[in-house]
């Protein structure tokens, strides 16, 4: 499961995230760049105002990679009482250095070391940040005005980046310019923590004020993580059945139930595919091209949490063909199915796969998998069906 982290510039801010859900509490001023840090009385007030009903956390501020700079730093913000101090690793010779430095540090402090999408994020520093005592390794964006996560590291990427801190036993966090549509395809990955700024202000503009509807939206995107401290909070809702249903959960359905079709066409991927010596060498193209059926929702679209999103299918393949070399495609069009019907509200998937580097035309392989109705039929949505076993979120 997944925390939401939500940054804010001081206490009032922190008191708006405080009531519409959020999980982490991370102070930051947003005018001084990614990782701006506040005025010792700002996070003094707002440890009052959060009262340790929450985990606070709090940046240094973006500082060259200075050993004895970054180390004086940290020590000063630990000195607050925050939970966890950020501190960024810019792309410079030394930044190892920093990272070596910190170990004492990060004996008495939760450590969490920030790498920047668009300006030198290296996953192989996750290993030296564990051996160093850290707590957690975020990937966020350095330059706010030049896109979201996303566009600076695939899925994939992102993917290997959580799978290593979790292999070093890090907590994983992402962030970086995120907007709503990026959420369920993050969850998928499934990282400790998910950071937002820009998403949480009213008018999409970081420097601006947190807005309460847009804090509320972002949490109702993220199932409530069984760590959050927001369980004791009655105001805040434990399932929204809206969000389980776009996750693919959904009632009782008979073989008759209205569905529709989403589909991706014409995906072309470099692909290491082959069952041959010489396919073994580089990558070939493969066209994909998928049809998903999925349950009808109840209602028409509203907003994000009433939409199966197509970028599953994008992403789940994108995933899958980084991660090894396929002898057949065969083999590769059953596990963007299986991946695919994992989904409860998913009832059948067609799936074709074309390698297109073999002859002038293209040869491949064309599925229909579908999901045999008893197996659906464990899959509830609304609390009437659900008054006995609340659902878990699939992401």
């Amino acid at each position: 499961m997944t925390l939401f982290l939500a940054s804010v510039a001081g206490r009032e801010e922190a008191d708006v995230a405080l009531k519409h859900g959020a999980d982490i509490i991370d102070l930051k001023d947003p005018s001084k760049g990614a990782l701006g840090a506040v005025a010792a009385d700002v996070v003094r007030e707002t440890m009052a105002t959060v009262a340790r009903r929450r985990p606070l956390s709090a940046v240094t501020g973006d500082l060259p990679m200075q050993p004895e700079l970054v180390t004086s730093a940290v020590e000063t913000m630990a000195t607050t009482g925050v939970d966890y101090v950020k501190v960024g690793l810019f792309p410079d010779y030394r930044r190892e250095d920093c990272i070596r430095a910190l170990a004492a540090v990060a004996r008495a402090t939760k450590v969490v070391g920030v790498m920047f999408a668009d300006h030198g994020a290296d996953t192989a520093l996750v290993p030296l940040m564990a051996q160093s005592g850290f707590a957690g390794a975020m990937l966020d964006t350095a330059r706010k005005g030049s896109g979201r996560l996303l566009q600076h590291w695939d899925v994939a990427r992102c993917k290997d980046f959580v799978a290593a801190c979790r292999s070093s036993g890090l907590m994983a966090g992402l962030a970086g310019s995120l907007e709503l549509p990026d959420v369920p395809r993050l969850l998928l990955l499934e990282p400790d923590v998910l950071g937002f700024r820009r998403a949480l202000c009213g008018n999409q503009e970081r420097t601006g004020r947190i807005d309460a509807d847009a804090v509320s939206m972002v949490r109702s995107l993220i199932p409530l993580d069984a760590r959050s401290a927001a369980h004791d909070e009655p105001s805040i809702p434990k399932v929204d059945y809206r969000l389980l249903a776009a996750r693919g959960y959904s009632a009782p359905v008979d073989k008759d139930a209205p569905t529709d079709r989403i589909f991706v066409h014409d995906l072309v991927l470099p692909v290491r595919i082959g069952a041959y010596a010489h396919e073994r060498e580089k990558p070939q193209r493969v066209r994909f091209n998928v049809d998903i059926r999925i349950i009808r929702a109840a209602h028409a679209v509203e907003d994000m949490r009433d939409v199966f999103s197509y970028d599953v299918a994008i992403d789940g393949i994108h995933v899958l063909v980084a991660a090894e070399h396929f002898a057949f495609v065969e083999t590769l069009a059953e596990r963007i199915a299986a991946l695919l019907l994992a989904y409860g509200r998913v009832t059948s998937v067609t799936v074709r796969v074309e390698k297109l580097d073999v002859v002038a035309g293209a040869v491949g392989i064309e599925i229909t998998r579908e999901r045999p109705a008893d197996v659906a039929q464990v899959h509830h949505l609304y609390p009437a069906a659900a008054a006995e076993s609340e659902p878990k979120a699939v992401r």
